[in-house]
């Protein structure tokens, strides 16, 4: 799909654009909703108890046997008993105030041990399993364990995180496994902590969950150094959840959420966006086991066969294996679109022509565009800043204020402003680390973003901001001329669409810019046909294609800042284990020039190595 197909947008109930902006002397601009936030929960666990009370034998959460076959699942009221059952196994621990820590991924029992650990007034963390699965020192996951000092540490399966246990020092820590505990010395059974008989304690305890206890410490990504812990109470949790409820109005006759969701519960946007926002709204959730990778997506794509969500979310490289599958297989669309309200694209912004083949498939399915609620945050905002909460045909806006929050626009050198927020989502600051903390705030208190934001009309506030990069990702060349990388790196996978499924932009002290760049397999095989013994990066037919795209790219670009000379095509999809997929499903544009150097080397070399492809 080139253009776009006569539509409106599926009509919901948002909520209303009213914006305050005030302008200061010193040039910056405060930002601010006028819409009131709404009621606030006291804590996260006094939800599940009233769901439990109301509609008790409604799933909750379901998950894939381990055979691949049927979905377990987990009903709110049998959710409640187990919640119960393990909080009364905590409170037994005696150590009030120590961490839960969870070294493996999302799963039925993660969920029920982390409203546990809330309840049982015991901080609950969630870590990124690669720490634990893939490193060879465990240095990381070390000085993580030590920072917290837990007492207990859970995992899925003693077998895949044996390794890692025998690296810490547990210093006294319980291990709990819910496969395999016999054969970790001294580890306690998931079945074993269910058994136990809840008593007098557990409601006492949840008697004394006040909003300013720490519900939870979420580490960041981690990308250089020690990743830092942000402490994260259960008012924030509660605020945030307030916030997102917000976004669209719920009637009496609402149908409560249907998700199917992959992204992990150590990260902000899984862990708190999206599982708290199903949990209140009383919703279902359905444990996805794919990824937006090459082969492991075809997992996503099984699910959707099977589940109609409400609403769905993923990330750029998602989104554009979705539309090829949408293209391939009708029934999958009747499937997807019979009951969804919205869509949300996270990480970098999703590029036009991917929105453009959805939005047809959309049309075609229900007669309507399909609204895209775009949310932006960090961990240390609770993942709660701005949000989209009105039909926009626009990708890449990062939308105004939520309730509660203040926005502190700083004016940069061009059209573009650094983001600052303060609100009641924000983090008072890191764990044990008063340096970094003071670094992370401006002299007024205002939360540092470290992004870039532009005005879609600067004369109308209401239109919204967009996103125009990571301040920390832009780089100058030799010359001297400055690259924004989140606006090249949208312009070049627009350009050579359908051939790229992502981009990295290389150029920082460099003579040009260059990319490195991975093929979308399905739009290159129903191009040029079956693949051969030849790899596609290497296929001449590919290569004319890219070359002829980017140099009309180039016809329409005169600054160096934005023309492409040399492009390098990688056969090895970006590795989250490695750090170039973050946990939000992006790729991370430092990790990938720091594991690849020898690729952005290739690019540059004076003789131009045979990979690369020479635009001009």
């Amino acid at each position: 799909m080139n253009a776009r197909t006569p539509a409106s947008f599926l009509p919901l109930p948002f909520m209303e654009r009213r914006i305050e902006l005030d302008a200061r002397t010193d040039g910056a601009l405060l930002m601010r909703s006028r819409v009131p936030l709404g009621p606030v929960e006291r804590h996260l666990p006094g939800v599940l108890r009233r769901h439990a009370a109301n509609q008790g034998d409604k799933i909750w959460l379901a998950q894939r046997q381990a055979t691949g076959a049927d979905w377990r699942t987990l009903g709110y009221a049998q959710a409640q008993q187990q919640v119960d059952a393990a909080t009364q196994w905590l409170l037994n621990l005696d150590r009030p105030g120590r961490a839960v820590v969870v070294l493996s991924g999302n799963s039925l029992e993660h969920a029920v041990l982390e409203l546990a650990a809330m309840q049982a007034g015991m901080p609950y963390v969630p870590v990124t399993p690669a720490y634990a699965l893939l490193s060879t020192d465990f240095g990381k996951l070390r000085a993580m364990v030590e920072l917290i000092d837990p007492a207990v540490l859970f995992v899925q399966q003693a077998d895949r995180f044996g390794r890692a246990l025998k690296a810490l020092d547990r210093a006294g820590a319980r291990v709990v496994a819910v496969d395999g505990a016999q054969d970790l010395a001294g580890a306690v059974a998931w079945a074993d902590v269910l058994r136990v008989v809840p008593g007098a304690d557990v409601p006492s305890a949840l008697e004394r969950i006040t909003p300013d206890v720490v519900a939870k410490y979420l580490f960041t990504s981690g990308s250089t150094g020690v990743p830092k812990a942000v402490p994260i109470t259960q008012h924030m949790l509660c605020v945030t959840m307030a916030m997102h409820a917000q976004t669209i109005t719920r009637g009496p006759d609402t149908p409560s959420s249907v998700l199917l969701e992959w992204l992990p519960w150590s990260h902000v946007a899984g862990g708190t966006a999206v599982f708290n926002s199903v949990l209140e709204d009383g919703g279902t959730m359905y444990l996805d086991d794919g990824r937006p990778t090459p082969g492991e997506f075809d997992k996503t794509l099984r699910n959707l066969r099977e589940i109609s969500p409400t609403r769905f979310s993923s990330v750029p490289a998602g989104y554009t294996m979705l539309a090829d599958a949408l293209d391939e297989d009708p029934a999958l669309g009747e499937r997807f679109f019979r009951d969804l309200q919205r869509l949300t694209s996270s990480g970098a912004r999703l590029p036009d022509s991917v929105y453009l083949r959805l939005q047809g498939h959309a049309v075609r399915q229900r007669g309507h565009y399909m609204p895209f609620v775009a949310g932006y945050g960090s961990t240390e905002t609770c993942a709660a800043t701005t949000v989209v909460h009105w039909p926009t045909e626009r990708a890449g806006l990062v939308g105004l204020p939520q309730p509660g929050v203040e926005l502190k626009l700083v004016p940069m050198e061009d059209a573009r402003y650094e983001v600052r927020v303060k609100g009641p989502s924000v983090m008072p600051g890191y764990l044990n680390q008063p340096e970094l903390t003071a670094q992370a705030f401006d002299e007024e208190g205002f939360y540092r973003m470290g992004d870039a934001v532009s005005f879609v009309d600067p004369a109308r506030a209401d239109e919204g901001l967009a996103f125009a990069g990571r301040v920390a990702e832009e780089f100058k060349l030799q010359s001297g001329i400055f690259v924004r990388v989140g606006s090249l790196r949208v312009e070049a996978i627009n350009a050579a669409a359908p051939w790229l499924n992502d981009v990295v932009v290389t150029g920082a002290d460099r003579e040009y810019v260059g990319l490195l760049a991975w093929l979308n397999p399905s739009a290159v095989q129903e191009r040029f046909g079956p693949a051969t013994a030849q790899p596609w990066t290497q296929h001449a037919g590919v290569r004319d294609a890219l070359r002829q795209a980017f140099q009309a790219h180039n016809a329409q670009h005169s600054g160096g800042s934005m023309r492409i000379r040399r492009v390098l095509l990688l056969d090895e999809a970006p590795l989250m284990d490695a750090g170039e997929i973050t946990d939000k499903g992006y790729v991370n544009q430092r990790a990938v020039l720091a594991r690849r150097a020898e690729a952005v080397d290739a690019l540059y070399a004076p003789t131009p190595d045979p990979r690369v492809i020479a635009i001009d």
